[in-house]
């Protein structure tokens, strides 16, 4: 799963502008199989006065932190990859002025579980079945 923690001071985006930004997020990751339900967007909304850099106050910085497990960028794409989620954000970030900026945690996937339940392998039918249902489930012929 993709967690995506943005940290933005309050009243940065409206309800409307959090749906279509987590929607645009979600569709990043849909692109490549993911299913939807795997990918998280949390607002954290800073009051204007809590939010210093260089201990200034800052009212035009998102800070970006996204945590993934269901998938990793090899090596040799991890430029490709940061400026795909660059063309994701700047109609909310870039486009309105905003300065930014973002890194990827990678958690083993060994370490990850959702509702008890080891996440099928990338391009599996399980994970398939995962993306057409957009739920979790124990796997097919199982006991449950």
């Amino acid at each position: 799963m993709p967690l995506w923690q943005i940290y933005c001071p309050e009243g940065t985006y409206s309800p409307e502008d959090k749906r279509a930004l987590a929607d645009r997020i979600t569709d990043l990751y849909t692109e490549y199989g993911l299913p939807r339900f795997l990918v998280s967007v949390v607002f954290q909304e800073v009051p204007k006065d809590s939010y210093l850099i260089g201990g200034e106050p800052a009212d035009d910085f998102v800070r970006i932190w996204i945590h993934e497990i269901a998938r990793r960028v090899p090596e040799e794409a991890r430029g490709w990859w940061m400026k795909r989620i660059r063309e994701t954000i700047a109609p909310f970030v870039a486009d309105r002025g905003l300065r930014s900026e973002v890194h990827i945690d990678n958690t083993p996937r060994e370490l990850w579980s959702i509702n008890g339940l080891k996440p099928p392998d990338e391009g599996s039918e399980e994970e398939k079945r995962w993306a057409a249902e957009n739920q979790p489930s124990a796997p097919v012929g199982s006991a449950g």
